[in-house]
């Protein structure tokens, strides 16, 4: 008969590995819970510049970032996945749309692009915010631009279809975030019709050497310029991949190579460093 120790014997939700990612999963909580109520979340501004005019700033998506107790800037990829499916996840999308706005009202040549969840589609407290502001100022809708992830977006289809039909009326663009990391792209591609389409890092990294990640690209560009919708690479990292995507196609570049996301960006005054992504 085979040993039977003691991890053999432990139920899954009391495993040190189980107890770890919970562990983790409240501090993150408790993180994001502490820094919204502070008002202390903030954005972060990474340029999306246009691939064949890389001097040129095409529209900055603003990131969402909250303070740890030691200062250090938490990333969103740090705790989103902790609070996405929560009342906190909703509470974190009107913070970044919050912000965003402010940061529009500030400089009325500015395009900001702000992350959004399919699920917070319908908050209460997320429509209010994006009212008032438009009750203010309805040149904002003009440049601002929502930023659904794929994965998001299937979750609820048919949610996702009538809510774009109403903002589109006052001028708000959407873009299909992370486009190829799921299963499901080409399938909604057409339903949704998104103006902008971030194609994935996935398939970005290492194009110009990468004979995968080159085809994949470029049936991805076909499929967007077949419907309409204007590209942006993710994750553009060296001046190689750039040159390839500009030289085949793509529309836009965001990346580490052409700019960090930093809370200092250039319509305001310096008051912290740059911060990653």
């Amino acid at each position: 008969m085979r040993n039977i120790n003691k991890i053999d014997l432990m139920p899954d939700d009391e495993s040190p590995f189980a107890n770890a990612v919970a562990r983790q999963k409240t501090g993150a909580i408790a993180l994001v819970k502490h820094a919204l109520l502070g008002g202390r979340a903030t954005l972060a501004f990474q340029p999306v510049m246009a691939a064949l005019n890389p001097r040129k700033t095409v529209f900055y998506e603003g990131l969402i970032r909250v303070p740890d107790e030691n200062g250090r800037i938490i990333p969103a990829r740090d705790f989103m996945p902790h609070v996405e499916e929560t009342e906190l996840g909703r509470q974190v999308d009107c913070a970044a749309l919050e912000i965003g706005l402010r940061h529009l009202s500030l400089a009325p040549d500015l395009r900001v692009s702000i992350n959004l969840s399919a699920r917070s589609i319908g908050y209460g407290k997320w429509n209010d915010i994006l009212g008032r502001s438009l009750r203010r100022d309805p040149d904002i809708g003009n440049r601002l631009i929502l930023e659904i992830t794929e994965s998001s977006t299937i979750l609820l289809p048919d949610l996702v279809l009538s809510f774009m039909k109403d903002l589109r009326k006052r001028g708000i663009t959407f873009a299909l975030d992370d486009f190829g990391a799921g299963t499901t792209s080409f399938r909604y591609l057409r339903d949704f019709n998104f103006d902008i389409v971030k194609i994935d890092e996935q398939f970005v990294r290492n194009v110009a050497t990468d004979p995968d990640n080159q085809v994949l690209i470029q049936a991805l560009i076909s499929i967007a310029e077949h419907f309409g919708m204007h590209t942006v690479a993710e994750a553009v990292e060296n001046i190689i991949d750039s040159n390839w995507l500009a030289a085949h196609g793509i529309d836009c570049l965001q990346g580490y190579y052409w700019g960090a996301p930093t809370m200092t960006p250039p319509w305001i005054q310096p008051q912290n460093s740059d911060m990653s992504s």
